[in-house]
């Protein structure tokens, strides 16, 4: 039988227990084909136990989508204060990577598993706020740069510029953690091939390509 829970640091130890289950499962069978039955089982407690925790099944899906990207964008927020609007996209490109090889289950969940829109009307992030919103980190930070005009004069859609930056990052990051174990291919250092795929992307977007070291 599973520990009675009594204190609020119990409660909490338990939410998270039941989060780590639901986002492995999740990304090793599919978000439709996990019960919260099957969650439940995975860590010896009842299913009516989860139920007391989260409503339903949508509940807790946009639980785990919440914990996991307030978790990569409290990771950034030192990085939106370094003044020079290049270095900070690169250092927030940097820091992306940097939680998805460190957190490869994390981000095999939020980026590599195909689920369903956010519930607006149930998450605790709020859209648009750099604290918390890390689409929003970069869409900040890479909108300094063009109305500062640093990027080409025919790039006229910062938002094309947002989703290509990160495109760029998650296609490295996405091959590295599917792929990085096959003897197939001889890969080069990971960190050599973010510095040169972000470099490229740079180069090719700026008016200035030397500003780029």
């Amino acid at each position: 039988m599973p520990p009675k829970v009594k204190s609020e640091q119990d409660r909490e130890q338990l939410r998270t227990l039941i989060l780590d289950a639901a986002r492995s499962l999740f990304v090793e069978r599919g978000i439709e084909a996990v019960s919260m039955r099957e969650i439940a089982k995975q860590i010896k407690y009842s299913a009516t136990t989860l139920y007391n925790y989260f409503q339903d099944k949508e509940a807790l899906l946009q639980a785990v989508c919440d914990a996991d990207f307030l978790a990569l964008a409290s990771g950034m927020r030192e990085i939106m204060q370094i003044p020079d609007p290049i270095q900070r996209i690169q250092a927030l490109c940097r820091g992306y990577a940097k939680f998805a090889l460190h957190h490869p289950g994390h981000y095999r969940f939020m980026f590599m598993t195909p689920r369903g829109p956010c519930n607006m009307d149930i998450t605790h992030i709020e859209q648009g706020n750099t604290e918390q919103d890390a689409y929003a980190q970069l869409q900040t930070i890479v909108q300094a740069a063009f109305d500062a005009e640093l990027f080409r004069a025919d790039l006229n859609d910062s938002e094309l510029i947002v989703q290509t930056l990160w495109a760029g990052v998650h296609g490295v990051c996405s091959l590295q953690i599917a792929l990085g174990k096959e003897i197939w291919m001889q890969w080069t250092d990971i960190d050599a091939r973010l510095s040169l795929m972000q470099n490229a992307l740079l180069r090719g977007l700026l008016r200035q390509p030397d500003r780029i070291f």
